[in-house]
């Protein structure tokens, strides 16, 4: 099947040309038809498939059926809003529109987070019909009033499980409530959970559904393999593999932005470039990590699943899970960052201990094992026997001392039985204030008794310091 049997126009047929496309992805063979006949769509593709094209080529055809060359922006409305959970993932969707609409008269542009709202506000005021937008910034827009929806024509949802999984799901619901009601709703997801289902009841009417691939699968030309390993020698063992197998454009994921930062700074140290991505990067600085690992200035990119959401390298064939992900469908986006476009590619998963039921959660949704590999040193546990061989292991362990009173001579000869010196008798001097036992009581003689006496009598005893006495008393007293 070629592109010419799609029903695509000419304008649409010189562009996909241009980049050196003759034959559609499956999800573009399937999902174009659909979308240009106007119905709702549904489309689950493993991720790097080409769902951006098989949403964007019939979107741009649709649109130009009236399109204009008027440079009044009221003759410029928003025609197609297209959302996007992050910055990357905008930029890049809105590039395939001015890439694959470059000989038609339609006008877009793309608004997110993390720079400057003036330069958009500008561009959206000179009238665009397709706005790529990620939910906040689009909201801000919206508050600001620099933004109309109400000739909205076509919704998409792109990378739709993503959205609900960052809690964009009340955003979305505010931004729908802003459109015309009649309208054409496409929905495109790498994987398909319950969320995703309950979304698209609600969004979608009497939708197409979709799926090149079975539900939530990983790309066959991509390698999997498992390297068990304990936690405090992942980084090692990265940087090993790094350089023993001389890995070029490597894109590793970390569970948190901190981990990020910390794990570029450490494979820095070990002599190995490397940057780091995640979401408390400015723009300007994640633009340019990016474009530094596209250049090969950097060998080594390391980043959250947030930031990575969109990340499009061509023939990028090493991707790390150096933390495992937080849930299984997050493994299959991940490895799907490799293996684009029919090319192969490496996923390399670094386990230990504490992430083994995260692994059997993955296999299990895999429908089968993955296979494990070690390398020699790097086994989990091969830290303690390193250390046993050296010594630091065979030091006996300090008994813990019985718990007893030093006075008692029951605690005094058991020490005295194991050869420990008898713990030295409390310093009087050293103790704490305490009531001195009464003296003995002397015979009361009649007689008369002052009142000097009875005052004397009634006074409470009061805390006194004991003094050393000059000889010990003897046992017994």
């Amino acid at each position: 099947m070629s592109f010419e049997t799609l029903g695509l126009s000419a304008e649409l047929l010189r562009a996909v040309a241009d980049q050196g496309y003759t034959e559609p992805t499956p999800i573009q063979a399937q999902a174009i038809p659909v979308v240009l006949e106007g119905r709702d769509l549904m489309g689950g593709a493993q991720t790097g498939t080409g769902k951006t094209a098989g949403f964007t080529l019939p979107l741009l055809q649709l649109l130009s059926v009236h399109a204009n060359t008027s440079t009044s922006p009221a003759k410029h409305p928003v025609r197609a809003l297209i959302l996007t959970p992050t910055r990357e993932l905008a930029a890049q969707v809105e590039e395939s529109v001015q890439t694959y609409g470059k000989y038609l008269p339609l006008k877009s542009t793309v608004v997110f987070g993390g720079v400057n709202i003036k330069e958009q506000i500008a561009a959206l005021k000179s009238g665009v019909e397709i706005l790529v937008a990620t939910p906040g910034r689009l909201l801000d827009h919206v508050e600001q009033k620099t933004v109309n929806l109400s000739k909205v024509e076509i919704l998409v949802l792109d990378e739709a499980d993503r959205m609900l999984d960052m809690g964009f799901l009340p955003d979305i619901k505010r931004i729908i409530a802003l459109l015309p009601a009649k309208r054409q709703n496409l929905l495109f997801s790498a994987t398909f959970a319950g969320e995703i289902k309950k979304l698209s009841d609600q969004l979608l009417t009497d939708p197409v559904l979709i799926e090149v691939a079975s539900r939530n699968a990983a790309a066959e030309n991509v390698t999997q393999v498992i390297y068990p390993v304990d936690h405090e020698r992942k980084r090692d063992l990265l940087a090993h593999l790094i350089k023993s197998e001389n890995l070029q454009q490597v894109l590793v994921f970390s569970r948190t932005k901190h981990g990020a930062s910390r794990l570029a700074q450490q494979l820095e140290k070990d002599g190995i470039s490397a940057t780091a991505i995640h979401g408390d990067k400015s723009q300007q600085q994640r633009t340019q990590a990016l474009a530094e690992f596209k250049a090969g200035t950097v060998r080594v990119l390391v980043a959250t699943d947030v930031a990575a959401r969109g990340l499009d390298i061509d023939q990028l064939p090493h991707v790390v899970n150096f933390d495992s992900p937080n849930a299984p469908e997050d493994y299959v986006h991940r490895i799907g960052r490799t293996g684009r476009a029919g090319s192969s590619g490496e996923a390399i998963s670094l386990v230990c201990a504490d992430e083994l039921r995260m692994l059997a959660e993955i296999e299990s949704m895999l429908k089968r094992e993955l296979p494990r590999k070690t390398v020699p040193g790097f086994e989990p546990g091969a830290a303690a026997q390193i250390a046993a061989r050296a010594g630091f292991a065979d030091r006996p362990r300090r008994e813990p001392r019985p718990a007893e009173h030093p006075r008692t001579r029951e605690g005094r000869d058991s020490r005295e039985g194991r050869g420990v010196a008898p713990r030295p008798q409390v310093n009087p001097l050293d103790a704490p204030y305490v009531t001195p036992p009464p003296a003995p009581k002397a015979a009361v003689q009649p007689g008369p008794t002052s009142h000097s006496s009875q005052r004397q009598a009634a006074k409470k005893p009061i805390p006194a310091l004991l003094m050393r006495p000059a000889t010990p008393p003897s046992e017994g007293n």
